[in-house]
């Protein structure tokens, strides 16, 4: 089935099976500051990625997906945008934001194009936390960021890949809407992915 096609066969399948209350609502026009930078308590921050952080980013995605496995060929780990994630990130309809736990950067996620994609649809990219972020429910936070984001950039579908192990990541993005996928969308190049998800935005 082209792209194209399989993209509205999915849309139509969600809409059929999805109501309302699974949908981001829309946003404003512009990015709002709540969505560029978030106090969520006295320690975390959410906040857009800065030139200086790619380094430290780069350390938390070479140590997380190592402990799910995910550190071979065909992983978003051998990207070469690891190393230049500030630049990857401010290119059109991108953004990638960090979080800060009393002034250190502790995990991350983005938005940008799908690749292989058509101009409707984002992927949800390299959204990892080192081992202190997780269970505090910064995730929904994060993930909150990432789809008002989308639909500011103009997206209708948003697209992301995982692995069958991260089980805590598939329960956040089940709970928000996203939907199973048979096959993969796009040309990641992510061969080593097995589980593929997207959620209709608008």
């Amino acid at each position: 089935m082209p792209f194209t096609s399989f993209r509205k066969h999915f849309i139509k399948k969600f809409m059929r099976h999805m109501d309302k209350s699974h949908f981001v609502s829309s946003p404003a026009e512009t990015l709002s500051q709540n969505i560029l930078s978030l106090t969520m308590s006295e320690e975390f921050v959410i906040r857009k990625i800065k030139p200086e952080d790619n380094p430290t980013i780069a350390h938390i995605i070479r140590t997380v997906m190592p402990q799910f496995g995910a550190d071979g060929d065909g992983f978003a780990i051998k990207d070469a945008e690891v190393d230049a994630m500030y630049e990857a990130y401010t290119q059109p309809r991108s953004i990638y934001f960090v979080v800060e736990h009393n002034g250190k950067v502790i995990g991350g996620g983005g938005i940008a194009p799908l690749q292989g994609g058509d101009e409707h649809t984002c992927e949800l990219k390299k959204m990892y936390f080192l081992e202190e972020a997780r269970g505090k429910g910064i995730g929904q936070e994060l993930l909150n960021r990432c789809l008002d984001a989308a639909l500011v950039f103009g997206y209708k579908v948003c697209y992301l890949e995982t692995l069958e192990q991260m089980g805590s990541a598939r329960k956040l993005y089940e709970k928000n809407g996203f939907i199973r996928l048979t096959k993969p969308m796009g040309n990641t190049g992510h061969y080593g992915c097995n589980r593929y998800y997207a959620k209709c935005l608008q």
